[in-house]
């Protein structure tokens, strides 16, 4: 394997956990996937329809967001808000970030 290849490969795993940080900091409020894609693109995040539908989709089924139709525009969209779940994993992730953000402070003298 190339070492760019290497290196994609190792970005796509990192960029993995990270993503569904970002889409829980964004379901404090309901919000329809095309929505997320609009918010997370206007802060810089650029994250595929196709990862994050699913992703939805998986939390849930996962019970970390509530989800529900609304059919009174004339496009149906599904909704999706952090549970009261959600709202505790969302925390607990968050104070992860923050921990292993401070435990990682050296990689920047190395830059």
């Amino acid at each position: 394997m190339e070492s760019q290849e290497l290196i994609q490969s190792m970005v796509t795993e990192l960029r993995r956990g990270t993503l569904t940080l970002v889409v829980l900091s964004q379901c404090n409020k309901p919000q329809y996937g095309y929505s997320l894609l609009q918010s997370l693109e206007e802060k810089g995040v650029v994250i595929d329809a196709s990862t994050l539908y699913p992703m939805l989709r998986r939390l849930d089924k996962q019970n970390i967001l509530k989800s529900e139709w609304d059919t009174q525009e004339t496009r149906p969209r599904k909704y999706y808000v952090l549970s009261d779940l959600g709202q505790t994993v969302y925390e607990g992730l968050i104070k992860e970030w923050k921990k292993l953000n401070n435990e990682l402070k050296f990689l920047e003298e190395e830059i």
